[in-house]
């Protein structure tokens, strides 16, 4: 699948970005931030460095994802950088074809185009992007088979893709439920499941996937990157502690108000209601949100990838702090094998 270094038993790690806006920042010092990140973890041989699409979040900075992708990619030399992912729903395929074919002109063999057809926002801002909210998600399958068609070589079209057509251009199929999983199945192509906050439907998404399996011209057998939480600290006590940013995020969701990520705090149960800590940590899953020092995580990551056999994981790390968030990708890399 890739170039890079084998790490953590075999398993390449690399690197889920929602380019945080902290509690008053901005996001130019967000997209700052994600740059030394970005360094640091190609420095210490993470795999790639993936961007998220999400929309109309205060604390969130990376809505327009093609032109986050090129900035990164322009900042580092070696690490793929990608889209974990763009929401095919809100955009026309073209457009998409032709941003991943400059982005891949001006960075070669670096780039991954990851898809989603979640909305990445509220009904009323993804009528805002599209104008139509028309049959959205269903028709998600044409779509991927539309954009597949602009990235083939065919000079007989009366639309090409230019930049984009005959590029190589690795295309994933994301998702947090079954559909996107039996997809790519479908497709033979490689399929990252959102298990950071969806580990209910882990194992039988996974299941679905393998097991429908077609091989094809991208790909001769499944190939499966998970997303996970980590929020590694020097003591376990630490960890908690930078972890209720992660928390208060959420939280802030179930209640319908996203706000900025939040710094710390000492206590929780100050912050919330015991139905709302129910949420929080059906969400935040032990499963799939690992929380500790080095043996803690360790421990936690070790079990997590025998029982789903990944081929890859992408962690996200949702930190207040700039340098705990690059000391947690510190203390992750110590565990490379």
């Amino acid at each position: 699948m890739s170039s890079g270094q084998k790490l953590f038993n075999n398993i390449p790690l690399s690197v889920l970005d929602l380019a945080p806006i902290t509690k008053g920042s901005s996001a130019e010092q967000s997209f700052k931030n994600s740059v030394e990140l970005a360094r640091h973890v190609e420095a210490l041989g993470f795999n790639r460095y993936w961007l998220a699409e999400h929309h109309n979040m205060p604390g969130i900075a990376s809505s327009a994802t093609s032109i986050l992708i090129g900035h990164i990619a322009g900042a580092t030399k070696r690490i793929r950088v990608g889209a974990g992912g763009i929401m095919l729903p809100n955009h026309a395929t073209l457009v998409i074809a032709e941003q991943f074919g400059t982005l891949e002109s001006l960075y070669p063999g670096r780039i991954d185009l990851g898809l989603g057809r979640a909305p990445g926002s509220d009904q009323a801002t993804a009528y805002a992007l599209r104008r139509s909210l028309g049959r959205g998600a269903e028709e998600f399958p044409e779509q991927v088979e539309e954009l597949q068609a602009y990235f083939e070589y065919n000079p007989e079209a009366r639309v090409r893709a230019i930049p984009g057509e005959g590029l190589h251009i690795p295309l994933w199929l994301l998702g947090s439920s079954g559909f996107s999983a039996q997809l790519a199945a479908q497709k033979g192509l490689p399929f990252s499941f959102a298990s950071h906050f969806a580990p209910d439907y882990l194992l039988p998404a996974l299941k679905l996937y393998r097991d429908n399996f077609i091989p094809s011209a991208f790909l001769q057998k499944p190939y499966v990157m998970l997303g996970i939480n980590i929020i590694a600290a020097d003591s376990d006590e630490k960890a908690m502690w930078l972890s209720t940013s992660q928390q208060q995020q959420f939280l802030s969701l179930i209640r319908n108000r996203p706000t900025q990520l939040q710094p710390p705090v000492e206590n929780m149960d100050d912050v919330m209601s015991p139905i709302e800590r129910v949420h929080i940590e059906r969400t935040l899953d032990s499963r799939s949100t690992f929380v500790g020092n080095y043996d803690t995580v360790k421990r936690q990551l070790e079990a997590f990838v025998k029982e789903t056999e990944a081929d890859e994981i992408i962690i996200n790390s949702q930190i207040f702090y700039q340098e705990d968030r690059l000391r947690s990708y510190d203390i992750v890399a110590e565990m490379m094998d």
